[in-house]
């Protein structure tokens, strides 16, 4: 079954499926993409992986361990007996239960497509993770990795599926969306091209940037994330009945209530 949403369906942005779908899309993308450019390219999976804490990142939500409850705080309730013949009165301090800071690795997955006879990167294709957008060194490392793209001759896409956070920077700030996919040649810039899109739009489709001279592939975002829901099962892995986490806002809530109602996804 499809999702109930036209387009990106909130409910995968869940740290218990943003993992898996962050990874199945970019399989789907490698996959979708070959046929069309090859024998000139290929295309390959590659990773990085980011060292950091939970003191990178803030509170309302940003925490690293998302869906885990905080360690609950027990005390005694009776204090240990003291024998009555004692003269002086003892004192025990009971401790509170604490978390410390410790490094997590986060590994994230990415595309480059490639010369086949140089093995010169032309496009690397980026679906942002949280790690990328939130304040802290993973936003730090990745803006770093952005800058050093924008300045060669790669081309990048950018594919940001996640509403919360600071999305990454272009000039022309006032361009407000939940979600967006950015298409930058190497040639045309600074110039660049945003998909900006909201949670009742669907999904954009658009060309690969290759070589001037190629003809540009097509990735079909719409066709790619159906896919991607159906073979996943998450038409019944998702409890369409809870609220989306991160929260929607007020305007969001309100339709996205009324629209799984209608098509049977959540009770009346």
């Amino acid at each position: 079954m499809p999702s109930p949403f036209p387009g990106m369906d909130p409910y995968l942005e869940h740290p218990d499926f943003w993992q898996e779908t962050h990874n199945r899309l970019i399989v789907a993308i490698a996959d979708s993409i070959m046929p069309q450019i090859r024998p000139k390219y290929e295309i390959a999976i590659d990773k990085r992986i980011y060292e950091i804490t939970d003191t990178d990142s803030k509170s309302n939500g940003d925490s690293l361990l998302v869906g885990i409850p905080d360690v609950a705080i027990k005390r005694q309730s009776n204090s240990p007996d003291v024998p009555t013949r004692s003269v002086a009165t003892v004192t025990i301090a009971l401790p509170t239960t604490v978390k410390v800071p410790i490094p997590e690795k986060i590994k994230q997955t990415y595309l480059e497509v490639r010369e086949m006879a140089t093995k010169q990167v032309v496009t690397a294709i980026e679906i942002l993770f949280p790690v990328n957008k939130r304040s802290g060194e993973g936003r730090i490392t990745y803006f770093k990795k952005r800058q050093s793209i924008l300045g060669s001759l790669t081309n990048l896409v950018e594919i940001d599926l996640l509403r919360s956070w600071e999305p990454m920077p272009v000039l022309n700030s006032s361009i407000q969306s939940d979600y967006r996919v950015l298409v930058s040649r190497s040639p045309r810039r600074p110039f660049a091209e945003l998909y900006a899109f909201n949670l009742q739009d669907s999904l954009p489709i658009f060309p690969l940037p290759l070589r001037e001279e190629d003809v540009e592939p097509i990735v079909n975002l719409p066709e790619l994330f159906a896919g991607i829901y159906d073979r996943a099962g998450y038409d019944y892995r998702i409890g369409y009945d809870r609220e989306p986490v991160p929260p929607l806002s007020e305007e969001n809530l309100v339709w996205a209530k009324e629209l799984l109602q209608e098509t049977g996804s959540r009770d009346n």
